[in-house]
């Protein structure tokens, strides 16, 4: 069995997680303090957010020095101390790899800027202007233009995200060659692998407005997995937003020689609008969240692994999305991990989700400290949007909800710092903190840790087939996992109603193997589910 398909990944927002000399900004020591914390839950990796030197443009995801420590993180001492120790709690350090784009403030571009004859000019996509204007009508992510003018040179530059994250160029052999060297330094060091960010961006044909996907991606992958991580026995993951069951086993599947697997963001796109953004806004419809779900554990091969998520860093709080933060805080976070964590894949958990976390509502844009929420309150002001209306969708799905400091302690600072942190604390700590969780067995942690207990433990949540049972019911969430050994049975109730419903014909009494309620058996002939209510049997 390959060693990643049996374990749990946990990501850490290096910002927010915990704070160890009191200036309000998470660091490399205190992530050491707490991996005593991380081997009680019992996951076996962390996918670690860059730490890397960084302008901060766009929280580390802007590198100006591959190969240095942010000042605010610590030093590479305290790197290459953070990878032992975690090793010596069978803990391994997946750090984040964003090599679609670096800051502008990194030697290569400052180089390429300061010299249009430098051999680092190419390093980047330049164009000229096209009757006095851009090159093209390239949007980039964070709005507006994709393209920044450079009054020395007089060319663009190409810019996916933010101005000050100028985009490579990967048709470049020597900056390929440059940055394969750049990963190889960090597989030296013992880390467990790679997240790959915005990987599916590196194929980019600017001049035919194709950036996803384009026609030399998956050469340049190869090239990339024969050069670094194909010699090391360890993970990668990449990032698409426009992943499809027929394109995933393009970058992952066991014989491509490329990736391990990919995230894809589909299930986390059905509250939106059809055809808009991620800010407009519908109601869940659980139905097509099953359907979303089935295509992804049935749709595509047995060789393409699958990767499994709720939050991350650029998601809000699943709990207050598709759960209920309020009157069922704790159910829903507990079914929503229960569904999760018993599907086919590898699954990761974002700081915080193991205790439940909720997003933090903001009044005011001053509020807001999101690149991406900032530019869009702006964007949309200049549409005609009320304030109102911008506000409710940035509490609703802006980045900024998954990185409120991590909740250790009931305290005014949570116990992440000592001094005023970078970003306001949640002010439901006195209920939803670590503290509290550990003393109370019946927590949504002890779930988690119960759950990355069960897929060591138990094959069938390893390789078991999948199938989902019940597909166009509207309150029930039931699928199977099936090997030569076993079959088990998930039932969630996705909703705030009690829900009757029977699963077999005659009289079955069957025993819990995890649940969110305190009952030890079931009757699935008859089944009365309170509120997300949720269970496990064995059949």
């Amino acid at each position: 069995m390959t060693w990643w398909k049996n374990l749990v990944v946990y990501q850490i927002y290096p910002r927010s997680f915990q704070d160890s000399n009191g200036d309000g900004i998470g660091d490399i020591p205190g992530i050491i303090a707490r991996l005593d914390y991380l081997q009680k839950l019992g996951i076996n990796a962390v996918w670690l957010s860059p730490v890397y030197e960084s302008p901060n443009d766009d929280n580390g995801y802007d590198i100006s020095n591959y190969e240095a420590i942010h000042p605010e993180y610590g030093t590479m001492d305290d790197m290459d101390n953070l990878i032992a120790e975690a090793g010596k709690r069978n803990i391994r350090i997946i750090m984040d790899q964003v090599v679609n784009h670096t800051s502008d403030e990194h030697p290569w571009f400052q180089e390429a800027i300061r010299d249009k004859t430098s051999k680092y000019r190419d390093y980047y996509i330049w164009r000229d202007p096209v009757n006095g204007r851009e090159p093209n009508d390239l949007k980039s992510a964070f709005g507006g233009s994709a393209w920044e003018y450079d009054e020395k040179s007089g060319q663009y530059y190409l810019h996916i995200f933010s101005r000050k994250q100028p985009d490579l160029n990967w048709e470049n052999k020597e900056m390929r060659q440059d940055i394969y060297k750049m990963m190889n330094f960090w597989l030296d060091k013992g880390i467990g692998g790679f997240r790959m960010d915005v990987i599916d961006l590196l194929g980019k044909d600017p001049d035919q407005k194709i950036t996803g996907n384009g026609p030399k991606l998956h050469d340049f992958l190869k090239e990339m997995h024969q050069k670094t991580f194909g010699n090391y026995d360890v993970m990668t993951v990449g990032e698409s937003w426009v992943l499809t069951p027929e394109t995933a086993p393009l970058f992952a599947d066991e014989g491509r020689n490329e990736l391990n697997m990919m995230f894809q963001f589909e299930h986390l796109m059905i509250d939106e609008l059809p055809e808009t953004s991620k800010w407009d806004l519908k109601k869940l419809d659980l139905i097509e969240l099953k359907q979303v779900f089935n295509k992804w554990q049935t749709g595509i091969p047995d060789t393409t692994w699958n990767s499994l998520f709720w939050d991350n860093h650029d998601t809000p709080r699943i709990v207050s999305r598709y759960g209920n933060d309020k009157k069922y805080r704790v159910e829903s976070a507990k079914m929503l991990a229960i569904l999760l964590h018993l599907m086919k894949g590898t699954p990761y958990i974002y700081q915080g989700e193991e205790i439940g976390m909720t997003n933090l509502a903001i009044n005011h844009i001053s509020e807001v400290q999101d690149i991406e929420s900032y530019r869009l309150y702006h964007e949309k002001l200049a549409q005609g949007w009320t304030e109102e209306q911008i506000i409710e969708a940035i509490n609703t799905k802006g980045r900024d909800n998954a990185r409120t400091p991590m909740q250790w302690a009931d305290s005014a600072k949570g116990g992440f710092t000592t001094g005023t942190p970078w970003m306001k604390v949640n002010s439901n700590i006195q209920e939803i903190n670590v503290e509290e969780a550990l003393k109370d067995e019946n927590s949504v942690f002890y779930t988690y840790q119960k759950l990355i207990q069960l897929r060591k433990e138990h094959t069938v949540v390893i390789d078991g087939a999948f199938k989902m049972l019940l597909l166009d019911h509207p309150e029930i969430f039931a699928y199977e996992r099936q090997n030569s050994d076993t079959t088990w049975l998930i039932v969630a109730n996705f909703s705030d109603q009690e829900t009757k419903l029977s699963l077999s014909d005659k009289e079955q009494i069957v025993e819990v193997i995890i649940s969110n309620s305190d009952k030890k058996a079931y009757n699935l002939k008859e089944l009365n589910l309170s509120p997300y209510e949720t269970f496990v049997v064995e059949k």
